[in-house]
């Protein structure tokens, strides 16, 4: 077996403990889900999860590390950008593509919010938050407080609506264009207003 299908081998390890350890943090809630849970859930050893992750922790940020990578990779595209409404609205719409591809970790964030305060995966997530926000505000501290109460609800209108839409009725992809619209409407209203 070569090097290159051991590296596969332990990344599909690497995601299946991902994927089960949100399960178990998704039914049980972060705090109450302990190593040894997600090691009987994979049908392996204690030590085998040791191998790839020493704590619930590690994996948390691994999961948010992965997930979250196009957020850091569309902050750093929207810095680049002049600060036109058509950039937002891209903004806007690859954010909403971000959060519907991550949502068992945005859905995980928003019923463990107590958790993610205390965690460094929290903090972070917060700042790119704030940089999103930044360049949807031009980042300019002169800014007007309604234009940056607009923007941030826009980027809240895609979280809270993502979450609290999850279970309605209808077509995933039509509640998210909803969502969407509703977020690029605030923004156009930011921009026009500022």
């Amino acid at each position: 077996m070569g090097s290159t299908d051991k590296r596969q081998r332990r990344g599909d390890t690497r995601q299946r403990i991902q994927d089960v350890a949100l399960e178990l943090f998704a039914e049980q809630g972060y705090e109450k889900t302990s190593l040894r849970e997600i090691a009987e859930r994979l049908e392996v050893t204690k030590a085998a999860l040791y191998y790839h992750f020493k704590t619930k922790e590690d994996i948390l940020t691994s999961i948010f590390d992965d997930l979250t990578r196009p957020i850091d990779e569309l902050i750093a595209w929207g810095k680049e950008q002049p600060r036109t409404l058509a950039v937002k609205r891209e903004i806007l719409t690859r954010y909403s593509e971000i959060l519907t591809q991550a949502a068992p970790l945005f859905r995980f964030m928003q019923e463990n919010q107590a958790t993610m305060r205390d965690l460094k995966t929290g903090e972070s997530f917060k700042d790119r938050m704030l940089q999103l926000l930044d360049i949807l505000t031009d980042d300019d501290p002169a800014t007007p407080l309604t234009v940056q109460v607009r923007c941030f609800s826009a980027l809240f209108t895609m979280h809270g609506g993502m979450f609290v839409l999850r279970d309605a009725d209808g077509d995933p992809e039509v509640k998210r264009k909803a969502i969407l619209e509703v977020a690029i409407d605030l923004v156009t209203q930011a921009h026009n207003g500022a």
